[in-house]
């Protein structure tokens, strides 16, 4: 199955802004940020669709998985 993922910030350093991956049926957004080499610790947010992800959740043919690392400043 084929979906989009979208960086922001930092992670999109070396990977770019939004890719398009192929991936085995029952892949979650576990496998995406394996296959990208992210640490599950430089994800902040995950969306799916635009609505809160879990990391466990089965994606599906075309799915838009964001993921967002933590933001600093002040």
């Amino acid at each position: 199955m084929k979906i989009k993922v979208r960086l922001f910030a930092t992670l999109r350093e070396n990977r770019g802004k939004e890719l398009e991956l192929s991936l085995q049926d029952k892949a979650t957004p576990e496998d995406v940020i394996q296959e990208l080499e992210i640490a599950k610790s430089d994800v902040a947010i995950l969306l799916v669709n635009g609505r809160d992800g879990d990391f466990s959740q089965e994606l599906r043919e075309s799915d838009v998985v964001s993921i967002f690392p933590p933001v600093g400043g002040g």
